[in-house]
């Protein structure tokens, strides 16, 4: 089952210390895991750049599960589309679609759940 935290605010500067760093980025890019369910592995996390900041070193990303975005604040350009997201942009991606690397304008907040439980190579039985 899927964890659940009641009414918070997790933009809030009274949780900036549950975000995390992620690794290689230098602490230009953070994200803060809001649910998860331990059992399927499917998550709903949030997803910081600082502005400027490009994921190039990263290179392009594709998952073998679904997900899901919204970009709530700044914009990113996701360069496997050519396109500018802004806020309100919305994207359900399905498993194998390549995406980024993405470079950000402002400070960046993107909303992502994904469903690991539904990979497409997640073997059966």
């Amino acid at each position: 089952m899927k964890s659940t935290r009641t009414y918070w605010n997790p933009l809030s500067s009274n949780n900036a210390g549950e975000w995390e760093s992620i690794d290689g980025s230098d602490e230009n890019l953070s994200q803060l895991t809001i649910a998860i369910d331990h059992e399927t592995g499917d998550y709903t996390r949030l997803t910081r750049f600082k502005s400027g900041y490009s994921t190039k070193p990263f290179g392009p990303k594709s998952h073998d599960y679904p997900e899901e975005i919204f970009v709530l604040s700044g914009r990113l350009y996701d360069e496997a589309f050519g396109i500018w997201l802004e806020p309100g942009y919305y994207a359900s991606r399905p498993p194998g679609e390549v995406h980024g690397p993405f470079t950000a304008e402002g400070e960046v907040v993107v909303l992502e759940v994904s469903f690991p439980s539904q990979s497409v190579t997640k073997e059966n039985g």
